[in-house]
């Protein structure tokens, strides 16, 4: 459980970060930006238990030989891919509920980054342009560094949300198939073997564990209202 936590906790904050970054940077350079930003935008409309039933769909997985309803399945099957058990299959099952994660929280990651970069001064960059700096030179010398407190806080929201991620695992395996997190745990403790110790216990030590970060983003937020 410990372990399926920390791949959480690595791969949900780096992939959505990473990802908002390259949006938000790409979509500030192009016409229909609006149009781009309302499609990102649009799944964290959806409430994980919804995305994951939209999602437990799409994974579907029938044996080889058998017509696949599933949405991925099926597009692997028009190259003759053996269909993959998404939900089932050791490792990928988690890079799978990972992916469903990073679906939803990408718009909002995108939006807070989109709005840091219009803030940096257009004249930094214009300037590093004409002196013949590269884009990739321009994005990690000037803009990068002028939009880290978004990005700490985009990094540090994700990483809350990775600690107590719940619904996208319960709705899609229960736990199973070597799934199962710490706050799926405090449930079934709580309210399937009516263990109240336990889940408290499960429950302080997720208190605990997210008081540093949310400490960090509030040290963040003081030092930003002192400048």
């Amino acid at each position: 459980i410990v372990g399926n936590n920390i791949v959480w906790l690595i791969a949900f904050p780096i992939a959505t970060l990473v990802l908002a970054l390259f949006a938000a940077t790409l979509f500030d350079k192009v016409r229909y930006e609006p149009l781009a930003m309302t499609i990102v935008i649009l799944p964290t409309a959806i409430s994980f238990t919804a995305g994951s039933v939209i999602w437990t769909q799409m994974y579907s997985f029938q044996p080889a030989g058998t017509p696949q309803i599933g949405t991925f399945n099926a597009f692997l099957g028009l190259f003759g891919i053996n269909p993959v058990p998404w939900l089932i299959q050791p490792v990928v099952n988690n890079l799978s509920l990972i992916f469903i994660a990073v679906w939803l929280q990408l718009g909002i990651a995108t939006l807070i980054l989109s709005s840091a970069i219009k803030n940096v001064g257009s004249e930094m960059i214009e300037a590093a342009r004409l002196d013949g700096a590269s884009e990739w030179r321009v994005f990690f010398s000037i803009i990068l560094p002028n939009i880290l407190p978004s990005v700490l806080v985009v990094l540090t929201t994700m990483i809350i949300a990775a600690l107590k991620v719940f619904d996208i695992v319960y709705v899609m395996t229960n736990g199973n198939f070597g799934t199962d997190v710490i706050a799926n745990k405090l449930y079934y403790e709580l309210f399937a073997a009516n263990n109240l110790g336990h889940a408290s216990a499960i429950a302080v030590i997720l208190l605990f564990t997210a008081l540093p970060i949310a400490f960090i983003n509030i040290f963040q937020f003081r030092s930003e209202a002192r400048s």
